[in-house]
């Protein structure tokens, strides 16, 4: 199954399921057929998904791909946790030694924007980085779970650029701040299915391109602790919860390590694309 958030010209919110065709296929929230929200879906778990693409394919209109998105894929998750250096290319780029146990910070909803709305460089900084990644959506609640059974309580995957603040992020050990600038985490634009992909989401390309340059490739066999492992660790201190993302962490590329160092800015297009999950696109802009 997959799923996406729409905004059509009337501004009406809606849910869309993806058929096989590649046609999508909504309903809005206005509409006495619509099956619920995805953060709402996510929470009832697979049965209510399935029952909820059902309607979607067979009652939706058709929903053109412009529609798709300029909201976050999920709105109300309690917990997004990321994971840096969780490449061995990137831990080296950014002169770290391969962690030997996830580094994580948090993101909250505040930085989310949705597949085709506009990344924003702030008025504080002009260094805003690019970061592709995976992300995991939690869909059983657990603590304390084990490695073999991790992937049960997934729901799904898609795509997240990281985008960073990097100036911000690099005043103090604690990387919090940098990562969460207003409208710069962005997601989407579909959640796949765990049923769509292989197990743990492994040996898909993961690329991002800046203006049609790619300055971002890799695969996630490289991440150094897979998702049954973050899932594992992350549950021994807290309870994971349906609609809780895992950002899985960056590849090597960033903007911060060439010379001279790669910003994005108004005007640019970033696009980070991931095998089997579709194409993250976002303009640039300034809240200037």
């Amino acid at each position: 199954m997959r799923f996406a958030r729409f905004l059509n010209s009337d501004g009406h919110l809606g849910l869309a399921a993806k058929a096989r065709t590649g046609e999508f296929f909504g309903i809005a929230e206005s509409s006495p057929d619509f099956p619920g929200d995805l953060d709402r879906l996510v929470a009832s778990g697979l049965e209510a998904m399935k029952n909820a693409s059902t309607t979607l394919l067979a009652k939706g209109a058709p929903i053109p791909h412009d529609d798709i998105g300029h909201i976050p894929l999920l709105m109300r998750s309690g917990k997004i946790i990321c994971v840096g250096l969780n490449y061995a290319e990137h831990a080296a780029e950014t002169h770290f030694e391969a962690p030997e146990y996830p580094t994580i910070f948090a993101r909250f909803t505040t930085s989310l924007l949705g597949h085709q709305s506009t990344l924003q460089v702030p008025l504080e900084s002009d260094q805003l980085d690019y970061e592709g990644e995976l992300a995991v959506v939690i869909g059983r609640a657990g603590r304390r779970i084990s490695r073999q059974s991790a992937l049960s309580h997934v729901c799904g995957y898609s795509v997240f650029n990281d985008a960073s603040v990097r100036d911000y992020q690099m005043r103090t050990p604690q990387w919090t701040l940098g990562k969460n600038f207003d409208h710069t985490g962005a997601f989407g634009p579909e959640l796949v299915t765990i049923d769509e992909l292989p197990q743990g989401a492994s040996g898909l390309v993961l690329e991002t391109t800046l203006n049609d340059k790619i300055v971002q490739k890799a695969n996630t066999n490289q991440l150094i602790f897979d998702v049954s492992t973050l899932i594992a660790l992350l549950s021994e201190a807290m309870t994971l919860d349906p609609g809780d993302v895992i950002v899985t962490g960056t590849p090597g590329g960033i903007g911060m390590t060439r010379t001279p160092p790669l910003w994005m800015k108004p005007g640019d297009i970033c696009r980070v694309r991931i095998d089997g999950l579709g194409t993250l696109i976002n303009p640039i802009g300034s809240e200037a």
